[in-house]
């Protein structure tokens, strides 16, 4: 009997024996796992270069001695190591949405960033009453084009169309863009053609134009636009932020309704935003030659085109350039959580109520604050300060720790309306600049002034519309801060 029972106990034993072997090898091979997935974590962050060096090093050596501590725990014959596989099985699941988010933010600002072209959307658009459901319903159509602007593309879209036809276009010139949407509102042709940039100004000539048409054909015409070879995000630099209402593709063409230049000097940590009325009165460098027009107007010509008409009036050089249109506004300011702005005036509007001082507001309320103008006697001039207190609020609250909690989200969001020909790698050098220093930012925002009248534009024909008369004294003051900024004054 006691043999047997010594038997018994014995083979206990070496049942017992087997059984925590097995468990403890299928526990190391747990654990191997969240070794794997440490370096995999700590190579795409690591790749990525949003994360600073000191940052990634404190969290690379808590992730090995963390492995080191659960694996040792394998070796252990009392239970403990199974406590040892449940945390190595919490932080291996951890480490692994670590990986497909650091990865989700690469991918983003890739998309994001690193804008090379921009598109021209030529279209052909017919009355609503048409009976034309293709172009080639419309072979035998008598089209409209225009003559005072945007020739090269006119050129382009009629040899394209000759293609698609099989013959060449009958044409009826127009000296105007509005003179031809108006002929096709008569029933003088049948069909017009045109650069979509410039539905803005039809619409101020005659409200309620895109009611009654449709487009019919349309031809994207894509052109490379030159970068600064020279230019960086370690050192001062200008940034040209343009807000667009479009929703179509945001590499599209057209006219350019907040025009906000943020100058930054990394060094000092100062900002200067700059906002300069869409309906300034300028020059355009390479379009319009002597003859001025309307600032928004730039941007019909791409977004390069604005840069260097800003470049031309304030003696700078504008080296990124950042497009959003007004859903992306809302997306980051709900990404965010809110923005605190600042509101020198009390007032109403998109049915929302501003106080004056400090308001907590989402996308929603942001949007509505930054496009009012009627509600001030400074019209435009106040809306584009408005504008500048959102983005301040917007900056502050992106340059505090939320960055590093929200800046997936921020570009997830975004990243269908937000395009910047600043590339990933300049992207995510300032984001690690930034969570490396930890400083606060000093941020001044200024406006360009002038005095309102009624003139002729290049892009428009001799038909007056409102402008402003850059006041001389502003646009020197402005430029004269932007430079002690870039040099760090």
């Amino acid at each position: 009997m006691s043999t047997n029972g010594h038997s018994q106990q014995g083979g206990g034993r070496r049942s017992r024996r087997k059984r925590h072997k097995t468990h403890n090898l299928a526990g190391k091979l747990i654990v191997l796992v969240q070794l794997l997935m440490t370096v995999l974590f700590i190579a795409v962050v690591w790749n990525s270069g949003l994360i600073p060096g000191k940052y990634l090093g404190l969290v690379t050596v808590v992730l090995f001695v963390l492995f080191g501590a659960m694996f040792g725990l394998q070796f252990v014959k009392k239970k403990i190591y199974i406590a040892g596989i449940v945390v190595s099985v919490f932080f291996s699941v951890l480490l692994g949405f670590g990986v497909y988010y650091m990865m989700k933010t690469d991918n983003m600002l890739a998309e994001v960033g690193g804008a090379t072209y921009k598109t021209d959307n030529m279209i052909v658009v017919v009355r609503n009453d048409s009976t034309a459901e293709n172009i080639i319903d419309a072979k035998n159509y008598t089209y409209g084009i225009q003559t005072a602007a945007d020739q090269e593309n006119n050129q382009k879209m009629l040899e394209d169309m000759e293609k698609v036809l099989g013959m060449e276009p009958d044409l009826e010139e127009y000296p105007t863009i509005q003179e031809e949407a108006q002929a096709l509102l008569d029933g003088e042709i049948g069909a017009a053609i045109y650069n979509e940039a410039f539905t803005g100004i039809i619409e101020d000539a005659i409200p309620g134009y895109s009611d009654q048409v449709r487009i019919l054909y349309q031809y994207g015409i894509d052109t490379v636009i030159e970068q600064e070879e020279d230019a960086s995000v370690e050192e001062a630099f200008s940034i040209y932020i343009s807000g667009i209402d479009v929703s179509g593709p945001i590499t599209t063409n057209s006219r350019s309704d907040v025009n906000i230049i943020m100058t930054v000097n990394p060094n000092t940590h100062k900002i200067l935003l700059t906002t300069t009325p869409r309906d300034y009165y300028v020059t355009i460098p390479g379009v319009s030659g002597a003859q001025r027009d309307k600032l928004t107007h730039a941007g019909i010509y791409g977004v390069d085109v604005s840069m260097q008409t800003l470049e031309n009036l304030y003696g700078i050089d504008i080296s990124y350039y950042a497009r959003v249109n007004f859903t992306s506004l809302i997306k980051i300011v709900d990404a965010l959580g809110g923005v605190d702005v600042n509101s020198e005036y009390a007032f109403s509007a998109g049915g929302y109520s501003f106080t004056e001082g400090i308001n907590h507001l989402d996308g929603a309320q942001a949007l509505a604050f930054s496009r009012e103008r009627k509600s001030f006697e400074s019209g435009d001039n106040q809306r584009g300060k408005n504008q500048e207190a959102v983005l301040t609020a917007i900056l502050q609250k992106a340059m505090s720790p939320t960055l590093l909690t929200k800046a997936s989200e921020i570009i997830t969001s975004v990243s269908d309306s937000v395009e910047t020909n600043m590339t990933r790698t300049e992207m995510a050098a300032f984001v690690n600049r930034q969570l490396s220093d930890g400083a606060s930012w000093e941020i001044e925002s200024v406006a360009a002034v002038g005095s309102g009248d009624s003139q002729a534009c290049f892009s428009s024909g001799s038909q007056p519309l409102y402008v402003m008369w850059p006041d001389e004294a502003s646009v020197a003051e402005i430029s004269q801060k932007m430079h002690q900024v870039i040099d760090g004054q």
